[in-house]
């Protein structure tokens, strides 16, 4: 079975008193299983984003929210996306945007996690950490309580031919930086890039 290189998708959309979320949901695949699966990892992430702003903002209402989504990766038998959820609680001066990410096998349904895009053992928490270092130092990032490593699971999605890294908002920046984001090309972690993972997809020609 060749395998289904792009993705149909068509945005739903979730209305309900100064709620507004859209979100992606993906048709056409050969795999049934693999759409259904990648369909409810979807909405479960949405609806995981709408239950943190209420435990993060403490209130029990909203003034407004709003649910994006953009689709970085559609080729290649990868999915990749981020699902952004904005609110603003009544009275507060400034909303939280919160935003996450999942990466698909669209011929499995399978969710990649960061450490199965490189090869075991490959030591790869130091070297991305370490890039990311050099970011920070060569963008001038402004950093809170300094920065030591990124996360075993840290977020991340696929955009072309690039690993991108990110963090919330306020989780290592100021608030006025906003979600700071660490592009990284796949061609500078070619060693160790796991060959049959997603980022050994996107390396070849």
């Amino acid at each position: 079975m060749a395998i289904q290189t792009h993705v149909p998708i068509i945005t739903r959309v979730y209305q309900q008193q100064g709620v507004t979320i859209y979100y992606p949901e993906v048709f056409g695949l050969e795999n049934l299983r693999a759409q259904q699966m990648i369909n409810y990892s979807i909405v479960q992430l949405a609806q995981q984003l709408i239950d943190r702003q209420y435990e993060q903002q403490d209130v029990n209402h909203f003034a407004e929210m709003i649910g994006t989504y953009e689709i970085k990766t559609n080729e290649r038998g990868i999915l990749s996306l981020t699902l952004s959820n904005y609110a603003i609680a009544p009275q507060h001066a400034n909303g939280l945007t919160i935003t996450k990410s999942l990466t698909f096998d669209v011929e499995t349904g399978e969710i990649y996690q960061l450490e199965s895009l490189f090869k075991p053992g490959s030591n790869y928490v130091d070297v991305l950490s370490n890039i990311v270092k050099k970011q920070i130092e060569d963008r001038e990032i402004p950093i809170v309580n300094g920065f030591s490593q990124i996360s075993p699971n840290q977020d991340f999605y696929i955009a072309d031919k690039s690993l991108v890294l990110y963090f919330q908002p306020i989780e290592i920046t100021p608030h006025y930086f906003g979600a700071p984001m660490f592009p990284i090309s796949i061609y500078e972690l070619e060693d160790i890039i796991n060959e049959e993972g997603p980022l050994g997809r996107m390396m070849v020609s």
